[in-house]
């Protein structure tokens, strides 16, 4: 390829926001960072909101900056955000109040009237996704019940990144890979299940046509041409939920990746070509999402980083800043196998007090609590490792055989302690990298759209080329597996 071209990825997370341009050569993959804003929700009276009036003026800033470093070598622009939440919007495309954040408590008591309008068995053989208290299907149901003016007003339902790219483009979608984190999606007949849907009482009309990842919606709206200086750049559905985006690039040649997407939450999972719904993965309570070429994520949603994010959070409103290379350096010295937490407990899963969380669960199993922030943080990273290891021997038999290897991406995997104890808890081999994933899988969605690759495995390659991955081998397979069953006995899980 004579000439370079540059793909933009609009990536938010949880907690955070930025855009990326990928300079491709031929050959490689250059990432660079446009910018990087704060995601930080707001409270109001009606609960917790996500600020995406401010999230939409930081992503044109960074388009805007994209075309002041880039100009017209850049083609396109795709759009990735965390699962789940969704924007409403009426007749004339106006949003109906602001997105509600998943952790809202509006969702209270819902799973419970779902199972009493459709048993939970049949929720799970329609969907084949995993129960959490944040499901989309558990915020419509809400917004039902309460009778919203929102969903009594809505005429459409937009997930995040179709919401973005709406509002770039003009043109409305819902993309698969956003739409089957809903619960509402049916992975084998690849589309809205509208029985559920009815039966929920849920509004059918606002669940549409479904795109795939590599979809060209259109070129930019004037008014977006003309505050980012683009009038050329196309914007193109990618796989709009951020573990899709950063499964597509595990750069791993096996036939069934096992993969560790780790951030806020940790994604632990194989793809597979097609989805598992059987009575054993909804007793293991997997879920089957999909992602890029039609693949599917069968994983488990397992709490990661929120809980080291929280901590120091809490900290530092007490006026003790500590960075999170300091809390690792801390962690690394403190006492090994000291106290042991779930971090699946329900406990965690609200924001607030997390040192005080921890020390609690600790004192009601009967533990010593952590007496300092270096053994609170190595009690929560010992225990994700457990738990890991107690999912990927669930994992694992689902594989026509075990995986050697374990690939962990995201920015998680910048944590070396995290990962050294997930090989040593796991006996297998990690290999961690690269951090940007999530970018990297929405620029070679938009690849595969160009024309400029051919697969997913020949960006795969791409990726392995040009980003560097760390391998951790497992050590003290003896001592780990007397924490793993010390563990299992404390948290009551196997």
């Amino acid at each position: 390829m004579s000439q370079k071209k540059v793909y933009l990825a609009v990536d938010l997370g949880a907690g955070s926001g930025r855009v990326l341009a990928g300079k491709y050569d031929g050959k490689r993959i250059g990432l660079r960072e446009m910018n990087r804003f704060e995601n930080t929700p707001v409270e109001l009276p009606s609960g917790w909101h996500w600020n995406i009036t401010s999230l939409y003026k930081n992503i044109l800033e960074g388009l805007k900056l994209a075309h002041e470093n880039y100009g017209d070598a850049a083609v396109s622009v795709g759009v990735d955000t965390w699962g789940v939440d969704y924007g409403l919007l009426d007749a004339n495309g106006c949003m109906l109040g602001l997105p509600y954040q998943y952790r809202d408590s509006r969702t209270d008591g819902m799973m419970e009237l779902a199972f009493s309008k459709v048993p939970k068995e049949e929720i799970y053989k329609a969907t084949g996704i995993q129960f959490m208290f944040f499901n989309s299907i558990l915020q419509l149901l809400a917004e039902v019940e309460a009778k919203s003016g929102g969903i009594n007003g809505a005429q459409d339902l937009l997930f995040m990144p179709d919401l973005i790219a709406y509002w770039l483009s003009g043109e409305k979608t819902q993309e698969r890979s956003i739409a089957s984190t809903s619960q509402l999606y049916n992975p084998v007949t690849k589309d809205w299940d509208y029985d559920l849907i009815e039966r929920l009482g849920i509004p059918k009309h606002l669940f549409g046509k479904i795109s795939d990842p590599g979809t060209v919606l259109g070129g930019l709206r004037d008014s977006v041409g003309e505050k980012t200086g683009f009038e050329n750049l196309k914007v193109i559905t990618v796989a709009g939920h951020d573990t899709g985006s950063a499964v597509a690039a595990v750069p791993s040649d096996a036939k069934t990746p096992a993969y560790l997407s780790s951030g806020t939450w940790s994604l632990m999972g194989l793809e597979l070509p097609e989805p598992v719904i059987s009575d054993q993965s909804f007793e293991d309570s997997f879920t089957n999402e999909i992602g890029v070429g039609g693949t599917v994520r069968f994983l488990k949603n397992i709490c990661g980083l929120w809980l080291i994010q929280e901590s120091q959070r809490y900290w530092q409103s007490k006026g003790e800043d500590y960075s999170f290379s300091a809390l690792v350096a801390m962690a690394t010295e403190a006492e090994p196998f000291r106290s042991f937490i779930d971090p699946d407990d329900e406990r965690f899963a609200q924001a607030g007090d997390m040192p005080e969380k921890v020390c609690a669960y600790c004192r009601d199993t009967g533990q010593d609590e952590p007496r300092n922030p270096g053994e609170v943080i190595r009690c929560i990273t010992e225990g994700l490792a457990m738990r890991y290891s107690q999912v990927w021997q669930m994992l694992v038999k689902y594989a026509d055989s075990p995986p050697e290897v374990l690939h962990i991406v995201g920015g998680g995997c910048q944590n070396e302690l995290l990962n050294q104890f997930t090989a040593n808890a796991l006996g297998v081999k990690v290999k961690a990298g690269p951090v940007e994933a999530t970018g990297l899988g929405n620029i070679l969605a938009q690849m595969m759209a160009d024309g400029v690759i051919n697969s997913l495995e020949e960006g795969r390659a791409i990726v392995a080329d040009s980003f560097p991955v760390t391998e951790y081998e497992p050590v003290g397979d003896e001592v780990w597996q007397q924490a793993n069953e010390k563990f299992s006995m404390i948290t009551g899980r196997s």
